[in-house]
């Protein structure tokens, strides 16, 4: 593979994983929305599934009036025969045809009517549980994001606490180190005003002639001529 090909490859790479972290950074609102648009179309599913319901009665009361019909007319039919006029009762009985044909008709759209709202119950029925569990993983999802988060800001502020601790604890010893140095000139300058002081009491001794003064030059060389001597 070519110099260029190795760079468009790359190009390639990086503008993937740019897209696939402006999708994770909206993946909580992508849910959320997908939560809202599947729970507007089950919506629409229940109102699709009663105006099924709708029809299918009004075809189940249709076939109650129809078969009336029919069991009124079949009596027309038969008194019309009983009285010989089998002109009239056929044409009662036309009319009886036309009633369990329509009767017919609106039984089999009813019973499509009762199978197209069975099939959509079920379909409803999966859609809501599908639902459910999509909002659940939703809430835990953001559950989980909100305990991260706090994770992180707890991770960051303990961070920053370690930083200044550890900025204070260098002033402390600092602090602490001035104050010996401190201590120990003063304990020196106390030291040396008390040698001072011891000095010049055993002057003042030795000029009283009560403490004996150290010995001279002259006090050791006059002790050798005696020895000499």
């Amino acid at each position: 593979m070519n110099i260029w090909a190795k760079m468009m490859t790359a190009l390639r790479g990086g503008v993937n994983e740019a897209g696939e972290a402006i999708v994770d950074s909206q993946a909580l609102r992508i849910l959320d929305q997908e939560v809202r648009d599947a729970s507007e179309e089950l919506k629409q599913s229940k109102d699709s599934l009663a105006a099924i319901i709708a029809r299918q009665k009004l075809s189940e009361e249709k076939v109650v009036k129809l078969n009336k019909e029919i069991e009124t007319h079949e009596g027309y039919a038969v008194k019309a025969l009983e009285k010989g006029d089998e002109s009239l009762a056929r044409e009662v009985a036309g009319k009886i045809a036309d009633f369990e044909n329509q009767s017919a008709a609106e039984a089999e759209a009813g019973a499509g009517y009762a199978r197209s709202a069975d099939q959509l119950r079920a379909a409803i029925k999966q859609a809501e549980a599908n639902i459910k569990r999509l909002k659940q993983q939703v809430d835990t999802v953001k559950a989980t994001e909100n305990v991260q988060r706090a994770q992180e800001a707890v991770a960051e502020r303990h961070s920053g606490s370690n930083s200044k601790l550890r900025t204070a604890m260098d002033s402390l010893e600092r602090i602490k180190e001035k104050q010996s140095l401190k201590a120990a000139k003063m304990n020196a300058a106390s030291e040396l005003a008390a040698e001072t002081s011891d000095a010049t009491l055993q002057q003042k001794l030795e000029e009283a002639g009560i403490a004996p003064s150290g010995k001279s030059a002259d006090d050791i060389l006059e002790r050798l001529k005696k020895k000499g001597a």
